[in-house]
Formats: structure tokens, C-alpha cells, sequence
């Protein structure tokens, strides 16, 4: 069932592709910022549409990247852990997001000495967190996230360049069941993610090249990119809610609808 969710966003006025840091972003082809922005609107347009709530940080010139909010930082029960980017180009951005939950109340807020990139590579589900490591993420930024917000945080290896997040290559359908590309992960990540989730939803290696795991969902309803048709098939099979979004633009800087989103859990 949907469950209303409260997320972060920040408007791509700024955005371009400008640096290479993954193997999506050419910054000979660049990107439109006009049409970057359009895409995003219609991205927050079907939030809200769908009754959940949007908060805004303000954009920061020089920093293309900063609207993938999800990478900003991690937010269980109230408790903020930041971000430390890996990329000296996005490295002001961790201080930027933490002080905008500083200022908007968030008493509990962590400046991590570890390498981790939020939401980008750590995922909640109801009893576990699920964290990424292999491109951005530190595996000992796994620990002190468990350490800080006080929930079991389960480490996947990542090996594919392309799926440099696990926000690239898994999103949690609910809080007990997750869809994944298999062929992001080590051979014991699959393992465990087979033993954890023996339900989940499994994508084709073309769903995932169009980020179509880079999606959103609050239980029933599911934000997903509009090329990912067979992924979004058998989620409608299992009767859920698909809403296609196109963001194009922003993909070519590696992001989707979750890279856009940073969802506040108190």
C-alpha cells in the first residue's frame, strides 16, 4: 500500500555536464538545462500529485550536480548522516545539504569522516539498510552509519562502472522487497540478495542501461523512467502502480528519478 513519503529536491537551474566522473557523462555532448528542468518539474509535478510532500534546497551555482539531492546525505528516524563526496567536483555539496537540515531543524546531524555518497548508495528498508561500496562509497562509511543511526547496515559490492551507486541497480519496492540487475553485483552480493529477497523483482541488463532501477516508490506507486517497459510490466503484474517519467537530460549525467529524490524519514 502507498505511504505518504516527504522528500528533498533541488532545481537543476545550474545543470550541466561539465566534468566526466562516470561513464554516462560526455561533456563534449553536454546537456540542455532548459530541457534538464522541464524533465524535473515533471518529476516533482507527479510527487505531488501523488499526495507526497517536496521541501527545496536552493541550487548553488558551480555545482551542476547537485540536483541528484539523493546523493546529499541519509536520513532514518530523524538522524542526518552527511555525505563526503569521493569527487573533489561535488565536494561542496555535503556541507551544503547538511546545513540545509541544520537549518530547517534536524538537531541530530552527523559530518561523516567517511567517504559515502547518501542515498546514492544507501537504501531503507523497514528492519535493514542496504549499502553499496566498489566506486563512491567507503565500506568503512557502512559501519559508522550503523553505528549513528542505530540500524543493521548490510554491505553489496558493486563492479559494474555504469551502476556506480546501488541506487543505479536496486530500489526497495516496499519496506520488505527490492527490484535489482543482478549483473551490477559480486557473485556473494547476489548471494545475499537472493537470500534476503527471494521475491525480488529481477531487471534485464536493458531496463538497467536505461537506469530504469533508478526508481521511486512508496509502497504502491512507482515512479520509474519511461524507457524501462519491461521492468515496468512485471511491476504492474505484481500489482503495482507504474508512473513513467522521461528524464532523459539528466541521465546523461547518470541520474534518474531517485537520484533527484532524498527522502526525509523521521
Amino acid at each position: 500500500m502507498a505511504h505518504s513519503r516527504h522528500y528533498l529536491m533541488c532545481r537543476p537551474d545550474h545543470f550541466a555536464v561539465e566534468y566526466a566522473i562516470n561513464p554516462w557523462m560526455d561533456p563534449e555532448a553536454g546537456a540542455d538545462a532548459a530541457t534538464a528542468v522541464r524533465q524535473w518539474e515533471g518529476l516533482k509535478d507527479a510527487y505531488e500529485e501523488l499526495g507526497h510532500k517536496v521541501s527545496l534546497i536552493n541550487p548553488i551555482d558551480g555545482l551542476p550536480d547537485m540536483v541528484f539531492a539523493a546523493n546529499g546525505a541519509l536520513v532514518v528516524g530523524g538522524r542526518v548522516y552527511g555525505a563526503r563526496f569521493a569527487n573533489a567536483e561535488r565536494a561542496a555539496e555535503g556541507p551544503a545539504y547538511l546545513r540545509w537540515f541544520t537549518d530547517n531543524g534536524f538537531a541530530t546531524a552527523m559530518e561523516p569522516t567517511e567517504t559515502n555518497e547518501g542515498e546514492g548508495d544507501f537504501l531503507t528498508l523497514d528492519e535493514v539498510i542496504l549499502a553499496g561500496t566498489g566506486f563512491r562509497t567507503a565500506i568503512t562509511a557502512h559501519k559508522q552509519a550503523q553505528e549513528f543511526l542505530g540500524r543493521p547496515v548490510v554491505t553489496l559490492q558493486l563492479v559494474d562502472p555504469r551502476y556506480y551507486h546501488l541506487d543505479t541497480a536496486l530500489f526497495p519496492i516496499d519496506g520488505r522487497n527490492v527490484a535489482y540487475y543482478p549483473g551490477a553485483f559480486s557473485a556473494g552480493s547476489r548471494e545475499v540478495l537472493r537470500h534476503m529477497f527471494p521475491d525480488a523483482v529481477l531487471a534485464s541488463a536493458e531496463d538497467a542501461a536505461v537506469l530504469g532501477l533508478n526508481a521511486v516508490s512508496d509502497g504502491h506507486n512507482v515512479v520509474i523512467n519511461v524507457e524501462a517497459g519491461e521492468l515496468a510490466l512485471e511491476l504492474k503484474r505484481r500489482g503495482l502502480n507504474v508512473i513513467p517519467v522521461d528524464l532523459s537530460e539528466l541521465r546523461k549525467a547518470g541520474g534518474g528519478p531517485k537520484c533527484c529524490t532524498l527522502e526525509i524519514r523521521v
